[in-house]
């Protein structure tokens, strides 16, 4: 299929255009951080915390939301949208409950700050990936292998414990995922400008999944880039 499209309003489906597309990858995305937020708060206003800093409840809590985001990507086109948006929205409660942590380990005024410094980042960097005419897909290639040289980084360092490295990681984990957001974002307008089905029905499911799709790759982005600012904002190792 012809990855080109006309503009912004190109039509992709019977009566649906990209901007249509986007604009329910962006609600999708809204509603799985609100999700995210009030399961976090909730848990870490309870002595449900205590569980979750289980390293046995953080594993399983980790497995499930790993095998959730696998099922989504590989089957996402075989699952109907009310399966793929509902193990979304499992999946936003799940790292919820993991990241209320966060409120034991930060004091307020640092995950206020990195919040508003993520979501200034994510939506200026999502509006360059929107709106730019220059290909990011190189720049893609490199910050998808910066993402595995970080993970591999990050696993050295629980063993060397170094300080420097620790912040290395830390900036490097930001200008990663600030990058991967103008990426993420060029792409899903592609996809979006690829979908061309033959029925209203058809177009209906095909905008579904690809909206929810797109809002777990684009709400990814933003809790690491969330993450990754708060360890610069808290100051120290947690």
């Amino acid at each position: 299929m012809d990855m080109n499209y006309r503009s912004d309003s190109q039509v992709i489906g019977v009566g649906v255009n990209v901007s249509d597309v986007m604009r329910q990858v962006y609600l999708w995305m809204t509603g799985g951080l609100l999700i995210t937020a009030f399961i976090a708060f909730v848990v870490a206003q309870t002595d449900l915390w205590t569980i979750v800093a289980n390293p046995v409840v953080l594993l399983v809590a980790f497995l499930i939301q790993l095998g959730i985001v696998i099922g989504i990507s590989a089957r996402i086109n075989k699952m109907s949208p009310t399966t793929a948006g509902t193990l979304f929205a499992v999946y936003s409660a799940t790292m919820g409950f993991t990241l209320s942590l966060i409120f034991i380990a930060y004091t307020a005024a640092d995950i206020t700050y990195a919040l508003v410094a993520t979501a200034s980042m994510f939506a200026a960097m999502s509006i360059v990936g929107y709106t730019t005419k220059i290909d990011l897909s190189k720049l893609g290639a490199i910050l998808f292998m910066g993402l595995i040289g970080l993970i591999l980084v990050s696993i050295l360092n629980i063993f060397l414990q170094s300080d420097g490295l620790y912040w290395a990681i830390s900036i490097a984990g930001v200008v990663i995922f600030t990058g991967l957001t103008a990426w993420d974002t060029q792409k899903i307008k592609q996809m979006a400008g690829q979908v061309s089905m033959a029925s209203m029905t058809e177009s209906s499911v095909a905008v579904r999944r690809l909206s929810i799709i797109g809002a777990l790759i684009l709400y990814l982005d933003f809790i690491n880039l969330f993450l990754f600012m708060l360890r610069l904002v808290g100051g120290s190792r947690r």
